[in-house]
Protein backbone atom coordinates (compact mmCIF):
# COMPACT_ATOMS: atom_id res chain seq x y z
CA UNK A 1 0.00 0.00 0.00
CA UNK A 2 1.35 3.60 -0.73
CA UNK A 3 2.64 5.33 2.07
CA UNK A 4 0.58 8.99 1.05
CA UNK A 5 -2.62 8.77 -1.09
CA UNK A 6 -3.90 11.77 -2.91
CA UNK A 7 -7.06 12.44 -4.74
CA UNK A 8 -7.11 14.94 -7.41
CA UNK A 9 -11.10 15.79 -8.52
CA UNK A 10 -11.45 17.63 -11.43
CA UNK A 11 -12.17 17.47 -15.37
CA UNK A 12 -9.70 16.49 -18.40
CA UNK A 13 -10.98 18.87 -20.85
CA UNK A 14 -9.84 18.65 -24.37
CA UNK A 15 -7.93 22.15 -25.03
CA UNK A 16 -7.39 23.89 -27.41
CA UNK A 17 -5.18 27.25 -27.24
CA UNK A 18 -4.02 29.76 -29.16
CA UNK A 19 -0.96 31.51 -27.45
CA UNK A 20 0.05 34.92 -27.71
CA UNK A 21 2.47 34.41 -29.81
CA UNK A 22 -0.28 33.09 -32.81
CA UNK A 23 0.68 29.49 -31.91
CA UNK A 24 -2.04 26.68 -31.84
CA UNK A 25 -1.77 24.07 -29.06
CA UNK A 26 -3.68 20.66 -28.76
CA UNK A 27 -3.73 19.09 -25.28
CA UNK A 28 -5.75 17.84 -22.25
CA UNK A 29 -5.61 20.23 -19.58
CA UNK A 30 -6.77 20.71 -15.95
CA UNK A 31 -6.25 17.78 -14.10
CA UNK A 32 -3.48 16.79 -15.50
CA UNK A 33 -1.25 19.20 -14.62
CA UNK A 34 -2.00 18.85 -11.30
CA UNK A 35 -2.09 14.93 -11.47
CA UNK A 36 1.44 14.51 -13.12
CA UNK A 37 2.91 17.39 -10.76
CA UNK A 38 2.09 15.67 -7.84
CA UNK A 39 3.03 12.38 -9.22
CA UNK A 40 6.54 13.54 -9.81
CA UNK A 41 6.97 14.96 -6.55
CA UNK A 42 5.88 12.07 -5.17
CA UNK A 43 7.78 9.69 -6.82
CA UNK A 44 7.62 6.01 -4.99
CA UNK A 45 5.91 7.78 -2.20
CA UNK A 46 2.79 7.49 -2.98
CA UNK A 47 -0.47 7.19 -5.16
CA UNK A 48 -2.40 9.77 -7.30
CA UNK A 49 -5.72 9.13 -7.69
CA UNK A 50 -7.06 11.08 -10.47
CA UNK A 51 -11.08 11.45 -10.70
CA UNK A 52 -12.64 12.68 -13.74
CA UNK A 53 -15.05 12.29 -16.38
CA UNK A 54 -14.29 12.03 -20.35
CA UNK A 55 -15.95 11.57 -23.58
CA UNK A 56 -15.54 8.05 -24.63
CA UNK A 57 -13.40 9.06 -27.41
CA UNK A 58 -11.14 10.59 -25.08
CA UNK A 59 -10.35 8.23 -22.28
CA UNK A 60 -7.94 5.84 -23.96
CA UNK A 61 -5.72 8.83 -25.02
CA UNK A 62 -5.99 9.67 -21.42
CA UNK A 63 -5.38 7.02 -20.31
CA UNK A 64 -2.16 6.15 -22.29
CA UNK A 65 -0.93 9.93 -21.58
CA UNK A 66 -1.29 8.95 -17.96
CA UNK A 67 0.58 5.27 -18.25
CA UNK A 68 4.03 6.72 -18.38
CA UNK A 69 3.47 7.43 -14.60
CA UNK A 70 3.62 4.42 -12.53
CA UNK A 71 2.02 5.94 -9.57
CA UNK A 72 -1.27 7.59 -10.90
CA UNK A 73 -4.44 5.44 -10.33
CA UNK A 74 -6.69 6.07 -13.24
CA UNK A 75 -9.69 3.86 -12.85
CA UNK A 76 -11.76 6.97 -11.89
CA UNK A 77 -11.56 8.13 -14.75
CA UNK A 78 -15.00 6.89 -16.59
CA UNK A 79 -16.84 7.93 -19.79
CA UNK A 80 -19.98 6.11 -19.17
CA UNK A 81 -22.06 9.47 -19.83
CA UNK A 82 -20.06 9.81 -22.77
CA UNK A 83 -19.24 13.87 -21.40
CA UNK A 84 -16.45 16.09 -21.03
CA UNK A 85 -14.98 19.33 -20.97
CA UNK A 86 -13.83 20.92 -24.85
CA UNK A 87 -12.53 24.59 -24.17
CA UNK A 88 -10.62 27.21 -26.84
CA UNK A 89 -8.45 29.23 -24.97
CA UNK A 90 -7.20 32.46 -26.79
CA UNK A 91 -4.85 34.20 -25.51
CA UNK A 92 -4.36 38.17 -25.60
CA UNK A 93 -1.54 38.30 -24.04
CA UNK A 94 0.19 36.21 -21.28
CA UNK A 95 -2.35 35.99 -18.67
CA UNK A 96 -5.36 37.00 -20.22
CA UNK A 97 -7.41 35.05 -22.26
CA UNK A 98 -10.95 34.43 -24.20
CA UNK A 99 -12.68 31.36 -23.68
CA UNK A 100 -15.05 29.33 -24.82
CA UNK A 101 -16.81 25.53 -23.46
CA UNK A 102 -18.33 23.26 -25.88
CA UNK A 103 -18.58 20.42 -24.47
CA UNK A 104 -19.26 19.53 -20.34
CA UNK A 105 -18.53 16.90 -18.07
CA UNK A 106 -21.02 15.77 -15.79
CA UNK A 107 -20.03 16.27 -12.25
CA UNK A 108 -17.80 14.53 -9.32
CA UNK A 109 -20.59 12.85 -7.23
CA UNK A 110 -20.23 11.35 -4.02
CA UNK A 111 -20.49 7.31 -6.03
CA UNK A 112 -17.72 8.64 -7.82
CA UNK A 113 -15.60 8.55 -4.78
CA UNK A 114 -16.61 6.29 -2.32
CA UNK A 115 -13.92 3.93 -2.10
CA UNK A 116 -11.33 6.89 -2.03
CA UNK A 117 -11.88 8.09 1.58
CA UNK A 118 -8.70 6.89 2.84
CA UNK A 119 -7.03 9.54 0.57
CA UNK A 120 -4.56 12.12 2.86
CA UNK A 121 -5.64 14.59 0.84
CA UNK A 122 -8.44 15.86 -1.97
CA UNK A 123 -7.57 18.57 -4.67
CA UNK A 124 -9.77 19.64 -6.36
CA UNK A 125 -9.26 21.51 -9.15
CA UNK A 126 -12.91 22.44 -11.10
CA UNK A 127 -12.82 24.68 -13.73
CA UNK A 128 -16.65 25.33 -14.29
CA UNK A 129 -19.34 25.78 -11.71
CA UNK A 130 -21.17 22.12 -11.52
CA UNK A 131 -18.23 20.12 -11.92
CA UNK A 132 -17.39 19.69 -8.19
CA UNK A 133 -20.61 19.94 -6.27
CA UNK A 134 -20.79 21.03 -2.66
CA UNK A 135 -22.39 17.79 -1.91
CA UNK A 136 -19.19 15.99 -2.80
CA UNK A 137 -17.38 18.23 -0.71
CA UNK A 138 -19.98 17.67 2.35
CA UNK A 139 -19.62 14.02 1.64
CA UNK A 140 -15.85 13.64 2.14
CA UNK A 141 -16.01 15.87 5.24
CA UNK A 142 -18.46 13.21 6.44
CA UNK A 143 -16.25 10.22 5.73
CA UNK A 144 -12.63 10.72 5.29
CA UNK A 145 -9.69 12.78 7.73
CA UNK A 146 -7.91 13.89 4.03
CA UNK A 147 -7.68 17.31 3.93
CA UNK A 148 -9.92 19.20 1.20
CA UNK A 149 -8.19 21.77 -0.69
CA UNK A 150 -10.33 23.81 -3.48
CA UNK A 151 -9.63 25.70 -6.47
CA UNK A 152 -12.20 28.73 -6.70
CA UNK A 153 -11.99 29.13 -10.20
CA UNK A 154 -14.87 26.71 -10.47
CA UNK A 155 -17.30 28.36 -8.50
CA UNK A 156 -16.51 31.93 -10.00
CA UNK A 157 -16.69 30.71 -13.55
CA UNK A 158 -19.80 29.78 -15.81
CA UNK A 159 -21.12 29.43 -19.34
CA UNK A 160 -23.15 31.48 -20.95
CA UNK A 161 -26.09 29.20 -23.98
CA UNK A 162 -23.45 30.32 -26.69
CA UNK A 163 -20.39 28.98 -24.77
CA UNK A 164 -18.82 31.62 -23.24
CA UNK A 165 -17.11 31.11 -20.02
CA UNK A 166 -17.98 34.40 -17.74
CA UNK A 167 -16.35 35.06 -14.28
CA UNK A 168 -19.53 35.41 -12.12
CA UNK A 169 -20.05 35.88 -7.98
CA UNK A 170 -19.45 33.19 -6.10
CA UNK A 171 -22.58 34.11 -4.04
CA UNK A 172 -23.61 31.04 -2.05
CA UNK A 173 -19.34 30.75 -0.91
CA UNK A 174 -20.51 30.59 2.70
CA UNK A 175 -22.80 27.59 2.24
CA UNK A 176 -19.15 25.67 0.98
CA UNK A 177 -16.68 27.56 2.94
CA UNK A 178 -17.05 25.25 5.88
CA UNK A 179 -16.70 21.85 3.84
CA UNK A 180 -12.33 23.50 2.75
CA UNK A 181 -9.58 23.42 4.66
CA UNK A 182 -7.60 25.10 1.66
CA UNK A 183 -9.04 27.56 -0.08
CA UNK A 184 -7.01 29.02 -3.53
CA UNK A 185 -8.00 31.47 -6.07
CA UNK A 186 -5.91 34.39 -8.27
CA UNK A 187 -6.91 37.99 -7.16
CA UNK A 188 -9.47 37.81 -9.81
CA UNK A 189 -11.58 35.14 -8.65
CA UNK A 190 -11.05 36.55 -5.33
CA UNK A 191 -13.11 39.84 -5.93
CA UNK A 192 -15.86 37.29 -7.25
CA UNK A 193 -15.76 35.76 -3.55
CA UNK A 194 -16.11 39.25 -1.47
CA UNK A 195 -18.88 41.70 -2.90
CA UNK A 196 -21.60 44.51 -1.28
CA UNK A 197 -24.54 43.20 -0.32
CA UNK A 198 -26.26 45.30 -2.93
CA UNK A 199 -24.69 48.15 -5.60
CA UNK A 200 -25.55 51.43 -7.25
CA UNK A 201 -25.54 50.65 -10.96
CA UNK A 202 -22.37 52.28 -11.59
CA UNK A 203 -20.43 50.88 -9.11
CA UNK A 204 -20.32 47.62 -11.21
CA UNK A 205 -18.93 49.45 -14.34
CA UNK A 206 -15.41 48.51 -13.69
CA UNK A 207 -13.64 46.06 -12.29
CA UNK A 208 -10.20 47.19 -10.97
CA UNK A 209 -7.66 43.72 -11.60
CA UNK A 210 -4.67 45.16 -9.24
CA UNK A 211 -6.84 46.33 -6.29
CA UNK A 212 -6.15 43.95 -2.97
CA UNK A 213 -7.59 45.85 -0.30
CA UNK A 214 -10.07 43.64 -0.30
CA UNK A 215 -8.03 40.62 0.95
CA UNK A 216 -7.69 41.04 4.57
CA UNK A 217 -11.27 41.19 5.74
CA UNK A 218 -12.26 38.42 2.77
CA UNK A 219 -9.17 36.32 4.80
CA UNK A 220 -11.25 36.78 8.13
CA UNK A 221 -14.35 35.72 6.69
CA UNK A 222 -13.47 32.58 5.16
CA UNK A 223 -11.13 31.65 8.10
CA UNK A 224 -14.12 32.44 10.63
CA UNK A 225 -16.83 30.45 8.28
CA UNK A 226 -14.54 27.56 9.05
CA UNK A 227 -11.78 27.38 6.61
CA UNK A 228 -7.82 27.01 7.60
CA UNK A 229 -6.15 28.80 5.04
CA UNK A 230 -6.60 30.95 2.24
CA UNK A 231 -4.18 31.49 -0.56
CA UNK A 232 -4.51 34.02 -3.15
CA UNK A 233 -1.71 33.86 -6.07
CA UNK A 234 -0.70 37.29 -7.16
CA UNK A 235 1.01 35.96 -10.59
CA UNK A 236 4.66 37.74 -10.72
CA UNK A 237 4.39 38.43 -7.22
CA UNK A 238 3.64 35.17 -5.79
CA UNK A 239 0.81 34.27 -3.68
CA UNK A 240 -0.48 35.76 -0.20
CA UNK A 241 -0.78 33.19 2.39
CA UNK A 242 -3.38 33.92 5.02
CA UNK A 243 -4.57 31.73 8.25
CA UNK A 244 -4.66 31.46 12.01
CA UNK A 245 -2.00 31.15 14.95
CA UNK A 246 -4.26 31.04 17.63
CA UNK A 247 -6.92 33.66 17.26
CA UNK A 248 -4.85 36.03 15.65
CA UNK A 249 -5.10 36.36 11.57
CA UNK A 250 -1.51 36.11 10.08
CA UNK A 251 -0.66 37.02 6.23
CA UNK A 252 2.16 36.59 4.37
CA UNK A 253 3.42 36.86 1.35
CA UNK A 254 5.66 33.97 -0.59
CA UNK A 255 7.49 35.32 -3.54
CA UNK A 256 6.88 33.85 -6.63
CA UNK A 257 9.71 31.20 -8.54
CA UNK A 258 11.10 33.18 -10.72
CA UNK A 259 11.38 31.84 -14.56
CA UNK A 260 13.70 33.43 -17.65
CA UNK A 261 10.89 32.85 -20.36
CA UNK A 262 7.19 32.02 -20.18
CA UNK A 263 6.16 29.65 -23.22
CA UNK A 264 2.72 28.60 -22.00
CA UNK A 265 0.72 29.85 -18.67
CA UNK A 266 -2.17 27.29 -19.37
CA UNK A 267 -2.20 24.85 -16.27
CA UNK A 268 -0.31 27.36 -13.77
CA UNK A 269 -3.64 27.50 -11.39
CA UNK A 270 -3.94 23.47 -11.68
CA UNK A 271 0.04 23.01 -11.26
CA UNK A 272 -0.40 25.30 -8.14
CA UNK A 273 -2.67 23.27 -6.17
CA UNK A 274 -0.59 20.51 -7.26
CA UNK A 275 2.09 21.57 -5.46
CA UNK A 276 0.02 22.66 -2.32
CA UNK A 277 -1.47 18.78 -2.05
CA UNK A 278 2.03 18.06 -1.67
CA UNK A 279 3.47 20.27 0.27
CA UNK A 280 0.69 19.87 2.88
CA UNK A 281 1.20 15.91 2.87
CA UNK A 282 3.66 16.07 5.52
CA UNK A 283 3.20 19.13 7.02
CA UNK A 284 -0.22 19.69 7.22
CA UNK A 285 -0.55 23.26 8.94
CA UNK A 286 3.00 23.98 7.24
CA UNK A 287 0.81 26.56 5.27
CA UNK A 288 3.90 28.70 4.15
CA UNK A 289 6.28 25.99 2.86
CA UNK A 290 3.32 24.38 0.72
CA UNK A 291 3.14 27.38 -1.12
CA UNK A 292 6.54 27.28 -2.09
CA UNK A 293 5.96 23.58 -4.04
CA UNK A 294 2.39 25.61 -5.43
CA UNK A 295 5.02 28.37 -6.57
CA UNK A 296 7.37 25.75 -7.54
CA UNK A 297 5.03 23.53 -9.79
CA UNK A 298 3.48 26.72 -11.28
CA UNK A 299 6.66 28.08 -12.51
CA UNK A 300 7.89 24.74 -14.53
CA UNK A 301 4.39 24.68 -15.97
CA UNK A 302 5.28 27.89 -17.99
CA UNK A 303 8.83 26.32 -18.87
CA UNK A 304 7.15 24.18 -22.09
CA UNK A 305 3.83 22.84 -23.56
CA UNK A 306 4.63 19.05 -22.24
CA UNK A 307 4.13 17.33 -19.14
CA UNK A 308 8.28 16.66 -19.34
CA UNK A 309 8.23 20.52 -17.41
CA UNK A 310 7.12 18.64 -14.05
CA UNK A 311 10.53 17.64 -11.91
CA UNK A 312 11.45 14.97 -9.54
CA UNK A 313 11.30 16.21 -5.77
CA UNK A 314 14.76 16.44 -5.44
CA UNK A 315 15.11 18.85 -8.44
CA UNK A 316 12.39 20.77 -6.93
CA UNK A 317 14.10 21.19 -3.29
CA UNK A 318 16.90 22.44 -5.38
CA UNK A 319 14.81 25.46 -7.06
CA UNK A 320 13.28 26.13 -3.85
CA UNK A 321 16.69 26.23 -2.36
CA UNK A 322 17.78 28.87 -4.61
CA UNK A 323 15.05 31.04 -4.96
CA UNK A 324 14.17 31.00 -1.02
CA UNK A 325 17.29 30.10 0.68
CA UNK A 326 15.11 26.92 2.72
CA UNK A 327 12.72 24.46 1.55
Amino acid sequence: MSKYNVAVLGPIPRDHITTHHGEEIEKYGCATHTAIGLARLLGDEGTVHLVSHVRKKDEGPVKELLSVYPNIDVSHITSDADQGDVISLTFVDQNNRLEKQTGFMNPIIPEDIEDLMHCDVFVCVPITDYEVPLETLKYIKANSKGLIIFDAHGPTNTITILGDRKIRFWIDRDQWLPYIDVLKMNLEESKCCWFEKEYEPEDLTHFDEADRSHLPAFAKHSLEKGIKCLIVTLDSSGGAVFYKDGDTLRSENVKSVKVEHVVDTTGCGDSFAGGLGFGLLKNPTDYIRAAKYANALGAQRTQGRTFDVFKSKEETDAILLRNYGNI
